[in-house]
């Protein structure tokens, strides 16, 4: 007979409702941003094979899906455009007529309360696909800044709420916020993608997107997945140029760079981008039957909350919200 044991942490697992009881990390659909890609055009909704169930919405079906999105208790979304035509310089990025523009005021005619979160790059707007300006085939860091003012600029005119420098330009947020500040945005926020992996978790993004460069790599200012101190330094930088939240992306396989930020940095926001490729992975083994998807997903969102993520960007955003309501953690 097995002898008596004081300690048996079994006790609270035994039911489901004492394992909510005790359950320590807790994701809702608070939590979550959820990411769209705009396109130009009305009543346009083009799926993306490499992500099944995200599309490119035209900014009506947008505004339809950013109230389905609202009404779950989503409180963000995040905007990537799909322009109509593309230059060396990304002219449409800051274009009156832009996509994102557009598409900020619609979304904020119809939903108000809704915060809208914009990407601040030049990859999808670019003939070539770099995230910057161009001499010869290097980026010029300190020749784009510029050209990132005035796309969050023109973002604030129309009323997002936060700007999203995505391109790991040196000093973009400092140059963004000194922009914001002296046109008279100083409430817009920035989401520092501070921490961006040089990732192969990217692709079904770029294929969603049109971003994909045409030549070489974003080796040169995206981050080695190798390092996690220059994670710190990058996020050091950032705070000191006037940042108001932090990002760690990709998240899945970087719950490590989440929790050394969290530490580092335990007063700020911290927002981690569950990307597409980890999406896409999912998707693909939940339509295979190899995993259960709801399961693995919510399994996933609070392994990044619980890494210490305050935010997650995921394109399970809307599909998360659902099973949250309908059917928590088990």
């Amino acid at each position: 007979m097995t002898e008596s044991l004081s300690h048996r942490p079994r006790r609270l697992r035994r039911t489901p409702a004492l394992r909510a009881l005790v359950r320590e990390t807790r994701v809702t659909p608070h939590d979550l941003i959820a990411p769209f890609f705009v396109t130009h055009g009305t009543n346009v909704r083009e799926p993306i094979p490499s992500m099944p169930g995200v599309d490119r919405v035209s900014v009506d079906l947008l505004v339809e899906d950013a109230h389905t999105v609202a009404a779950l208790g989503v409180p963000a979304i995040l905007l990537f455009g799909i322009p109509a035509s593309k230059d060396a310089s990304g002219s449409e990025s800051y274009a009156d007529d832009g996509i994102i523009q557009l598409a900020i005021r619609a979304v904020k005619a119809a939903l108000p309360a809704l915060t809208v979160i914009t990407d601040v790059c030049l990859c999808e707007y670019t003939d070539h696909g770099h995230c910057g300006l161009l001499h010869g085939e290097t980026i010029s860091n300190d020749d784009t800044l510029p050209v990132l003012q005035r796309i969050a600029v023109s973002h604030a005119e129309c009323g997002a709420d936060v700007v999203a420098p995505s391109g790991m330009m040196d000093g973009a947020v400092g140059v963004i916020r000194r922009a914001l500040d002296e046109r008279g945005f100083s409430d817009v926020a920035i989401l520092s993608y501070a921490v961006k992996y040089a990732s192969a978790f990217y692709g079904p993004f770029r294929d969603a997107a049109g971003g994909a460069p045409k030549f070489g790599d974003r080796r040169t200012h995206q981050m080695d997945p190798a390092n996690v101190r220059e994670a710190l330094r990058e996020s050091i930088l950032d705070v000191h140029e006037g940042a108001d939240f932090l990002m760690v992306k990709p998240a899945m396989a970087y719950l490590d760079v989440v929790a050394r930020v969290r530490d580092r940095y335990p007063e700020l926001p911290l927002v981690a981008y569950n990307v597409s490729g980890e999406y896409a992975m999912l998707k693909a083994a939940g339509a295979a039957g190899w995993i259960d998807e709801r399961s693995a997903v919510l399994e996933l969102l609070h392994c990044i909350k619980r890494a210490g993520a305050d935010a997650i960007i995921t394109y399970h955003a809307k599909d998360a919200s659902e099973w949250l309501r309908d059917h928590p953690l088990a």
